[in-house]
């Protein structure tokens, strides 16, 4: 597992032509460019991990730009390594509100949206409405915390303080999500769970694999093995097909009563 500064030539490379590219297409409306997720807190593998990012722009982007940006994203993305991005203009974070706005959103579970938006000239994707994702208050505060300015102005200078109640209700959500898919994705909800608990106990932002090794030491040692398991399956890009139905439940239940006694107690 690597961070941006110890990453391989051809992550590297793929960064910057995704920078390099994103400029061509964005021209004068371009502010900058910024990682976040796994490549900035040193949990990125080569194998498994996503290539997080966030551009800001001046002003928003028009439909024919987004449709640009979609073509180059999709012939890009998983080659080799999937992106998720997201853009957003200064006025959306100068005058930030949660659930964010936001103009222009790309990873691979948008693929076939796109495909059919660009393939029959539609625009029930690729449009001027107005979007929103709770995800983004947790973005930009892992940005604030961890992230890397790729090109552009210093991080400080670009993305508002989120307030921590914003941050809070969004990774809050992820949890609910990672509780109730634990049985689909085992490896994700466990340590995406863990992350959760640990903020809400002390504050702390962290990236899974951190979490991973954070809760081994620290969660009851019933449980130890399947987060184990978790961080095995994480750092090697090994199949989850070792996690049983009882330890799943066992997990769920324990950390899910962690945090609800946390949030109690920090009311």
């Amino acid at each position: 597992m690597t961070t941006w500064n110890t990453c391989s030539s051809e992550v590297a490379d793929f960064v910057m032509e995704l920078l390099i590219e994103t400029k061509k297409r964005l021209g004068s409306n371009y502010l900058g460019l910024y990682i976040h997720g796994s490549l900035a807190m040193g949990g990125f593998n080569q194998m498994t991990s996503d290539i997080d990012l966030l551009v800001i722009t001046k002003r928003a982007v028009t439909d024919e730009t987004q449709r640009k940006l979609a073509q180059f994203y999709l012939s890009v993305s998983s080659k080799p390594y999937p992106i998720e991005i997201s853009i957003l203009h200064k006025e959306q974070l100068e005058n930030w509100e949660h659930p964010s706005s936001y103009d222009f959103h790309f990873s691979e579970f948008w693929r076939e949206r796109y495909e059919r938006d660009l393939v029959t000239n539609a625009s029930d994707y690729l449009n001027a409405e107005v979007h929103r994702d709770p995800d983004l208050a947790a973005h930009i505060t892992i940005t604030r915390d961890r992230g890397i300015c790729i090109d552009g102005l210093p991080i400080e200078r670009t993305f508002p303080n989120v307030p921590r109640e914003h941050y809070l209700s969004s990774i809050l959500g992820d949890f609910e999500e990672c509780i109730e898919g634990v049985t689909c994705n085992p490896v994700y909800s466990i340590l995406n769970a863990i992350r959760v608990y640990w903020y809400v106990k002390d504050g702390v932002i962290s990236s899974k694999k951190e979490a991973g090794n954070w809760g081994l030491a620290s969660l009851p040692i019933e449980l130890k093995f399947t987060v184990e398991k978790a961080i095995h399956c994480y750092a090697d890009g090994v199949r989850p097909d070792g996690f049983k139905s009882e330890e799943l439940m066992a997990f769920t239940h324990y950390i899910t009563n962690e945090v609800r006694a946390c949030l109690i107690a920090g009311s």
